[in-house]
């Protein structure tokens, strides 16, 4: 033995076990290690599974009858009593030879393999134990190795089949959940209960075996359940229904009822259990589906062998019970449409005609011109192109409405990134799980619902321009991974492991003020100063008012090609209007009063009249916006009075329109909603 290795080789057979779950590989790398430290022909390790069983699951040479990923099963009794492995038992033979004996087929097995000597050291890892052996062809080759070396090789090595097999069980159970997946086609394929339940049966039997599968229904106020389908050969005098007892329907909704032998842990007490006993059937595994949250039957399998189902086969056949009550969700929307053909008809005229005007109006955002002639406005767009042509990250600041999409489209199209896509996500739109998982994408099982593997915005981006929208109301979670986004460019998506590469220019807007937040621990700093790296303000539509008659010539062009009969253009006391009025809205509000007075003036010219009526008066208007603040009464203010009052009077001037009344408050939707549900409005 050579000591001065053993801490080098005990270092690499460490960086081995932690480095791969691949047993085969692992142990070809500690094999190779530990001949640093002694001579050996061959070596090998097994597991205890059972006093009387043992598994053999690698080895530096091939075994007769070994499986091919290197695992062999052979029974204790294969080797003599000096030979045979028990927990925490090491042994040395010094010469096989003289202390083996040949009329037991393991130690022939050694002898056959010309070996003289063997040492084997146990380990124990977890509940599992086993040890590690190694042989040479000259007698008493291993008479100096000590504990010392010989102990944590072992150790480790267990640990490393421990590993495995957690693994190998793992990436077997994914293997037959997601072989489950074709039961979609399944259920695609046909609205017919028995149809579905025969095709599932057979896309299920490779995963979970079985002789007959059923799908119940629960008839709790009658104390029965009925048979809906089946399907198993030679079963066509199944009962449709069955009576059932108190006990019975107490367990209807159980996690599960799993029966490992009908015939013998059956008792024939009641009509359901002489019924599975009839069957002739052996084992059963039953669970129950859910409609709507509550419990409506079951899934029910069978097998005529014992034994056939364990607690490890339940998620599978839940998964089953999850696609099933799919279909039935499927056979009541029949139902539905059946009784209401006209309603569902007009119901998918309706959908394609909003999906069409959703297409329309994302084509007219994404296209639209940028259009203004004052210092401030033009001011903006030369910063917003001096950056355009760099990698920076730009945060874009201003009310809402300003125009913030369309500076970051211009910077998109300014860019090298312009033929890459530009993706944008309005944060104060999504709850923040929906929002995480639209932002970063999420792995097939990551939370309920999420049936396949989704791509996220930043994916989408990939080499291109991604815009985050009021990115002042994300949350903690999502400020924290957009922080390693920017930092070090790279993500993982929800429930995934795998690290993600993140080649994306990321234009953040918002019209809350980030700085006041940060002071508030409303918003990470250290994200703020990523994002603020070059900031851009935009500046309110009543700071550039020689831009709204230029904004409304523009707007008039796009709107009349929209609605098909363009406005002849805008009358002298309309212009007078537009111009005095303070636009708390912005471009989008002076776009959505030029859309409405185009629709009602019928192709006509835009007179005062046309426009929205819930518009502040221009006197009022101007004078509110040049207005300096009063003297505060003596007694002193109630805010929260004051803002209840405000917000019931943006609601009310916009006929209750939240969205529109947040816009007069100059809030965001977020905000309008909150104080909505403080005051109780």
């Amino acid at each position: 033995m050579n000591p001065e290795a053993l801490p080098r080789v005990l270092g690499t057979i460490s960086s081995a076990v932690s480095e791969s779950l691949e047993l085969r590989e692992v142990f070809v790398r500690v094999a190779a290690a530990t001949r640093e430290l002694f001579d050996f022909d061959h070596m090998g390790v097994l597991r205890i599974e059972a006093p009387d069983r043992l598994v053999e699951y690698a080895t530096t040479e091939v075994c007769p009858g070994s499986e091919t990923e290197g695992e062999r099963v052979v029974p204790a009794d294969w080797f003599s009593p000096k030979m045979r492995p028990a927990p925490g038992r090491g042994f040395r033979i010094h010469d096989a030879r003289t202390e083996l004996d040949p009329a037991f087929p393991g130690d022939r097995e050694i002898l056959d393999g010309d070996v003289r000597s063997l040492v084997f050291a146990p380990y124990r890892a977890g509940e599992d134990r086993g040890g590690v052996w190694f042989t040479s062809a000259h007698p008493g080759a291993f008479h100096d190795l000590g504990r010392e070396a010989l102990g944590p090789i072992a150790a480790m090595l267990g640990i490393a089949v421990q590993h495995w097999r957690i693994w190998r069980a793992e990436r077997e159970r994914r293997r037959r959940l997601d072989s489950l997946e074709k039961i979609l086609d399944a259920i695609a394929g046909s609205l017919d209960v028995d149809t579905v339940l025969r095709d599932v049966s057979v896309t299920v039997r490779a995963v979970l075996p079985h002789t007959f599968m059923a799908l119940t229904r629960h008839d709790v106020e009658n104390r029965r359940f009925h048979v809906v389908a089946h399907n198993g050969e030679g079963f066509e005098d199944w009962p449709t229904s069955i009576p059932l007892n108190e006990e019975e329907l107490a367990r209807r909704d159980v996690e599960y009822d799993l029966e490992r032998d009908i015939a013998t842990d059956v008792p024939d007490d009641t009509e359901r259990n002489r019924v599975l006993r009839r069957l002739g059937m052996r084992s059963m595994l039953r669970v129950p589906v859910r409609l709507s949250g509550r419990v409506h039957g079951s899934v029910v399998f069978f097998d005529e062998r014992p034994g056939t189902y364990a607690e490890h086969d339940v998620e599978v056949a839940r998964r089953v019970a999850d696609h099933v009550s799919i279909v039935l969700s499927h056979a009541r929307l029949a139902e539905e449409v059946r009784r209401a053909a006209e309603e569902h008809e007009r119901a998918e005229q309706l959908e394609a005609r909003v999906e069409m005007l959703s297409r329309e109006l994302e084509a007219a955002g994404g296209g639209r011109r940028v259009v203004g002639v004052s210092k401030s406005w033009n001011d903006a767009l030369k910063q917003a192109t001096r950056v355009a042509a760099t990698d920076t990250t730009v945060l874009l600041t201003g009310e809402s409405g300003t125009g913030k999409e369309v500076v970051a489209r211009l910077v998109h199209r300014g860019s090298p990134r312009a033929g890459r896509p530009f993706v944008a996500i309005n944060c104060a739109a999504l709850p923040e799980q929906l929002l995480e998982s639209e932002l970063f994408g999420h792995e097939k099982g990551a939370f309920t619902g999420a049936h396949a593997t989704k791509a996220g915005r930043l994916e989408q981006a990939a080499g291109g321009t991604l815009f985050l929208d009021e990115v002042g109301e994300t949350s903690p979670l999502v400020q924290a991974k957009m922080l390693r986004v920017l930092q070090e460019r790279e993500f993982q998506r929800v429930g995934g492991t795998r690290v993600l590469n993140a080649d994306v220019r990321v234009i953040a807007a918002t019209n809350r003020d980030l700085t006041a937040m940060v002071e508030r621990g409303g918003f990470r700093e250290d994200l703020f100063y990523r994002l603020a790296v070059f900031e851009v303000r935009l500046p309110a539509l009543r700071e550039r008012t020689e831009d709204v008659l230029p904004l409304a010539e523009a707007f008039l062009e796009e709107l009349g090609e929209r609605v098909g009969r363009p406005a002849a253009g805008i009358s002298r006391d309309a212009r007078e209007w537009l111009l005095a009025y303070a636009w708390p809205g912005n471009v989008r509000e002076l776009r959505n009063a030029l859309e409405r007075a185009v629709i009602l003036c019928d192709g006509g010219l835009i007179t005062r009249e046309h426009l929205p009526a819930d518009l502040v008066r221009p006197g009022q208007a101007r004078a509110e916006s040049e207005r300096a603040p009063g003297t505060l009464p003596p007694g002193g203010l109630d805010l929260e009075a004051v803002d209840r009052k405000l917000v019931q009077q943006a609601l009310a001037q916009a006929k209750g329109n939240k969205s529109k009344a947040a816009r007069l408050l100059g809030l965001t939707r977020a905000q309008i909603y909150t104080r909505i549900e403080k005051y109780g409005l």
